[in-house]
């Protein structure tokens, strides 16, 4: 498989995201938010999307999902890790979204084949995502085990935001990096 995938059964189609998607993306972005009872904690807007897709240096990538009708119904939203054991990049999954109207058409595990795929041509090792621990995500975590994904307990997440980054930001002077990040 390519950068631009095919289903068989549905007629769907995965391509990567072109910049006339990012309001059916941003849309998604705020459904799923709505969907994982996060909606007032959801703030990108097309102009964020568009910049991190398009950007000078972009950093993050996508993928959508694209119905017979060339109606966007899913998408995928990634970036590349690293694993220092491994000693290769990833993928990390950020969001993968299908409408619920597409659900069970195919798209998203065309979403995940096709980022399986960047993985084996790049010669990354892992394709990875977190999934929000709450009772209406039984569904999708089923889907993932049926693609062969694997859910992984032995690492706890942490994270620092808000007023706290702001206080650690502020314990250290900035440094600018080599390349002049």
């Amino acid at each position: 498989m390519n950068a631009a995938q095919a289903s068989e059964s549905s007629g769907t189609t995965v391509r990567p995201v072109r910049p006339e998607d990012v309001p059916a993306v941003v849309a998604m972005v705020h459904d799923l938010a709505a969907f994982e009872d996060a909606r007032d904690d959801c703030r990108i807007t097309a102009d964020h999307l568009r910049a991190a897709l398009f950007g000078e240096r972009p950093a993050l990538f996508g993928h959508v999902a694209v119905d017979t009708g060339g109606q966007v119904v899913g998408f995928a939203l990634w970036f590349l890790n690293f694993s220092t054991w491994e000693g290769v990049h990833g993928i990390y999954v950020e969001d993968l979204y299908v409408r619920p109207s597409a659900r069970g058409s195919g798209a998203g595990r065309l979403l995940l084949a096709t980022l399986a795929a960047i993985c084996r041509d790049r010669g990354y090792r892992r394709l990875e995502w977190w999934v929000l621990d709450a009772p209406q995500l039984n569904g999708s975590r089923s889907f993932y085990r049926q693609v062969g994904g694997q859910e992984r307990r032995e690492w706890v997440p942490w994270r620092v935001d808000g007023e706290a980054l702001r206080r650690l930001a502020a314990g250290t002077r900035a440094i600018a990096s080599p390349r002049g990040d």
